[in-house]
């Protein structure tokens, strides 16, 4: 069997996009506030699980200009749920880009766009061919899995050197005509034709050009070498209470969920807790808890990032007092009352603990 032709691959795909295309917000404009905003959602993230947040974020920021006004902690509690945060802090930092040194308007090239924080090159190819007609290819999952399939390329796209070879042939294929609609088509492709488990290969329309169905190999394309194993981290939260308040305290850089908000955090290495290790070191940190009132966790809570697996208890105290601000300062604990709990960044772990343990109820 023959390769498909640029142009026979590119118009079997943008027929197929005319029967088969979801109705989705976002190709329905050549805004490319409105194209970055779904990119940036969308990167790991299903259709499903990302349209509520696209349409929550575009009715909040309307504008680039809105998104780069609002404080941090605004976007990151409206983007709370999505994982992977940094993606919504470059976000932020971009938009208050675009309004500082782009006077509130998107670069209409692929190169300029590349300097743009968080803008990657499947995002700059993205935001230039459906906006501004580029002609530059898009390459994401779905494309590598359409292209690896149909042409037979073994490369492993795990391996960083592995995307040249597939870059060069997804240039050679994008049509200088309709670069925006080949791109939508050949993704759409992949994510509702040319699947990773069980492809519609019966009814494909590139059937008989396809390497991967003509050599029984489907299910080996792509290669995709394995991740390596997830690290397992044990949080044990020392939820303080004072009065109905709560002290909480902000995430710093350098570890998950930078910028969100949660409690004292004692990580042990093990799921087996040493209480007295864990109660020496609050002592250290001037919190003390000798007289306060325990509620033992009635429940482990799992979490599943990408590369780590969380398992949480939460040690709920009943403080009889204030903690010293000497504490306050070094601890970096702030007092909260529940609807300012409510309304700041958290990561999911603790909005489901709150919910659970009934101190917000509206979660």
């Amino acid at each position: 069997m023959t390769c498909p032709s640029p142009q026979y691959f590119s118009q079997i795909l943008k027929q197929w996009y005319e029967q088969h295309k979801r109705a989705l917000p976002w190709r329905d404009t050549t805004n490319p506030y409105y194209i970055w905003l779904s990119e940036v959602i969308l990167q790991q993230t299903r259709v499903a699980q990302g349209m509520p947040y696209y349409l929550k974020f575009v009715e909040a920021y309307p504008t680039v200009q809105d998104l780069a006004a609002a404080p941090q902690d605004d976007v990151l509690r409206l983007w709370q749920g999505l994982g992977y945060y940094s993606r919504a802090r470059n976000m932020h930092h971009t938009a208050q880009l675009v309004v500082e040194n782009f006077g509130g308007r998107f670069p209409d090239k692929y190169e300029e766009l590349l300097k743009l924080k968080g803008v990657g090159s499947y995002t700059a190819a993205a935001i230039a061919s459906f906006a501004f007609k580029e002609q530059v290819a898009v390459l994401d999952g779905n494309v590598f899995r359409v292209l690896s399939r149909v042409f037979g390329i073994a490369d492993d796209i795990a391996v960083p050197a592995s995307r040249k070879v597939f870059q060069k042939l997804a240039d050679e294929l994008v049509p200088p005509n309709a670069p925006d609609t080949y791109n939508q088509a050949i993704m759409e492709f992949g994510a509702i034709q040319c699947t990773p488990v069980m492809p519609d290969c019966l009814f494909c329309p590139l059937q008989q050009d396809c390497f991967a169905f003509n050599k029984g190999m489907v299910q080996e394309l792509p290669v995709k070498s394995k991740a390596k194993a997830a690290r397992h981290r044990f949080f044990h939260y020392i939820v303080l209470e004072f009065d109905g308040h709560y002290y909480l305290r902000k995430r710093l850089e350098g570890d998950i969920w930078q910028g969100l908000y949660d409690f004292y955090l004692y990580e042990s290495e093990s799921k087996d807790i040493d209480r007295a290790a864990m109660f020496q070191e609050l002592a250290k940190a001037g919190i003390d808890i000798k007289d306060s009132q325990l509620r033992e966790p009635h429940k482990v809570y799992k979490h599943i990032l990408s590369h780590q697996k969380i398992m949480a208890q939460f040690y709920h105290f009943k403080l009889k007092s204030r903690l010293k601000e000497e504490v306050v300062k070094e601890t970096r604990l702030a007092l909260y009352n529940t609807e300012k709990i409510e309304a700041l960044p958290k990561p999911v772990l603790i909005s489901s603990y709150l919910k659970d343990a009934k101190i917000l109820v509206h979660l």
